[in-house]
């Protein structure tokens, strides 16, 4: 999932209600203390809006889309100072004994995001290091513009002229702000700032649907095209001979920074056993699968030995031969469209859930300038602005890479595995629950969003839609999400050992080719992507093992009367937030 910027009420359980009130009455849960927090924190992000026009748009505010951020290492100091007065003012105006429990789970998800994020800024400033993320002020804000606004089209055109006259100052703050990056993170923002200047040189006019070269669009794009342009001699003959950074964020700092992704009361030493051991029944599992498939396939050849090489032989064998079914880098995106009727109706059928009514997801190509990171994203209609399209993307593989290559991109992503991948990204994965989160009446949970509870629900749901039958047995289709989810087990143990060890690329692949049968297009991907990020990769496996436990937990506890559809309503109506709480709310 990806959501840029990233800075219902419930009822008091039967004992507050029935309860006598306490002797303390200050101690009484109050809607009106809800009420103060929930105005402070409209202060705090109105005060966030006008200083982060970017972010402001990506929460669905348009009050500032003609403008964009000051990225100044003196401005980004003075965010450092307005964070910790909040964290000193917040205590002082609200009363967490006042509050209902709704409410202190609100402000404790406010105050841990602040805190979260001055330790970024003292420990891991991607500002520093990763000049990626000024690709997201370049292109990503004008690009929402004209994908996911529901302003008049005219109104955004004016908006992104404005805004890209700022390009030019957020190139400078990256020449003044970079220090040592990561060589592979300067390398992704080369081939992406390239990206950038096709899309200001031609692929704008498209979006905005105007004439290429014509007013008001015209003369910011020439400008903005000049400076990227001088940017990537910048990027090329000055930042990349310098970009000796490390990428390895280091034990001490994963150990702390994942507490604090996660929020779910695990440390990261409990991540890696629980994603060992879980990797162990998955493989298995594999395994009992892929023996079902072997005669169907290979016909009169015996079953490998069952032995640690055999099985893994036998698991390999079966998904090369599964993996010729698939499309070509022109028909991809339509490919993805065309699983998207089926899974829909077998949700309504099913009772898994309401779907959003209307549909608002779109499913596109990705853009060049925001390729080099994931095979797919989506990036959901804002929280403000609920009526704005979703975004499912998919991205072909570069054109500059050989056919052989490109073959193993399309073995991965092949005719089974994209249904996976759809049910994942979009129906009933993430924009389906990114939908309801936007329902929620909490601003402080439809902002401050988790991604454990995001990419967690996406993962329960591949499992989930085919334990309720969709794909009616097919075995191709079991086995390949499996591997989808032995790759997200995969992902957490890989993330722990990138940057908590001497892990080496040639381990890395050996654990990903040969435990998790992805082809070496894909690992390879994986390997570049672990070094891009942090702990992002560990969210995976931990939501979904918090989203299935509980699910298991609630029924044992109703037996006859479980209801799923009524249950993930209720999983999903709480708003993105921290798995930890999810025992507690959905009863």
């Amino acid at each position: 999932m990806r959501r840029l910027f990233a800075l219902p009420a419930l009822l008091l359980v039967a004992a507050l209600v029935t309860a006598p009130p306490p002797a303390a009455p200050a101690a009484q849960p109050d809607k009106a203390e809800d009420a103060k927090l929930a105005k402070l924190f409209q202060s705090y992000l109105d005060e966030e809006f006008r200083l982060h026009p970017a972010y402001a748009t990506a929460q669905g505010n348009h009050e500032y889309d003609d403008q964009l951020d000051d990225l100044s290492p003196a401005a980004r100091k003075r965010d450092l100072k307005r964070a910790i007065a909040w964290l000193e003012r917040i205590p002082k105006e609200i009363d967490f004994k006042k509050l209902t429990r709704d409410g202190q789970i609100d402000l404790e998800i406010w105050t841990h995001s602040l805190k979260y994020g001055l330790w970024q800024s003292e420990f891991d400033n991607r500002f520093e290091f990763d000049p990626r993320v000024y690709g997201e002020y370049i292109s990503d804000s004008v690009f929402t513009l004209f994908t996911q606004s529901t302003l008049p089209r005219e109104r955004n055109v004016e908006n992104a002229a404005k805004r890209i006259a700022f390009i030019p100052k957020v190139v400078e703050a990256a020449k003044a702000s970079l220090k040592n990056p990561p060589k592979q993170l300067t390398e992704v923002t080369i081939k992406r700032n390239l990206g950038a200047i096709a899309f200001y040189e031609k692929d704008i006019f498209e979006f905005a649907k105007e004439t290429p070269g014509t007013e008001p669009l015209g003369t910011p794009c020439k400008a903005a095209v000049k400076a990227l342009k001088d940017y990537q001699t910048w990027l090329e003959k000055e930042l990349l001979p310098k970009s000796n950074g490390e990428w390895r964020l280091g034990k001490e700092k994963f150990a702390k920074k994942l507490e604090l992704e996660l929020d779910a009361g695990l440390t990261a030493d409990d991540v890696l056993k629980i994603a060992e051991a879980e990797a162990d029944r998955v493989e298995a599992e594999m395994y009992y699968v892929a023996k079902q498939l072997w005669s169907k396939l290979f016909a009169g050849k015996p079953l490998p030995p069952d032995d640690a090489t055999g099985r893994r032989a036998c698991i390999k064998s079966v998904l090369d031969e599964l993996g010729k079914d698939h499309g070509k880098p022109e028909t991809l995106v339509d490919d993805a469209k065309n699983t998207v009727a089926k899974i829909k109706d077998f949700i309504r059928a099913k009772k898994i859930l309401t779907l959003p009514d209307p549909d608002q997801c779109q499913i596109i190509a990705m853009p060049e300038f925001q390729r080099g990171f994931s095979a797919a994203y989506l990036n959901p209609a804002p929280p403000l602005d609920p009526k704005a399209n979703s975004l499912y993307a998919v991205a072909p593989p570069p054109k500059d890479w050989s056919a052989a290559r490109q073959e193993t991109f399309f073995r991965e992503y092949n005719s089974a595995m994209l249904q996976i991948l759809t049910i994942h990204e979009a129906y009933p994965g993430h924009y389906v629950q990114l939908a309801y989160s936007n329902r929620c009446p909490s601003l402080v949970r439809k902002i401050l969003w988790s991604g454990s509870f995001a990419e967690g629900w996406a993962v329960y749901t591949e499992q989930m839609m085919l334990d309720q039958g969709y794909g009616d047995g097919d075995l191709s289709l079991r086995l390949h999400q499996l591997k989808f989810y032995i790759r997200a087990v995969l992902n957490a143990i890989l993330d722990h050992k990138m940057h908590c060890t001497n892990f080496s690329d040639d381990d890395a692949l050996a654990m990903l080719i040969g435990r998790g049968f992805q082809t070496e297009a894909e690992a390879v991907g994986k390997v570049s992507r672990a070094k891009q990020s942090s702990t992002q990769l560990s969210t995976y496996f931990v939501g979904r093992t918090a989203f299935y436990r509980l699910r298991q937990s609630v029924q044992r506890a109703q037996g006859d009367k479980f209801d799923l559809g009524k249950f993930h309503e209720a999983v999903l109506s709480h708003g993105t937030l921290p798995v930890k709480y999810l025992p507690e709310l959905v009863k």
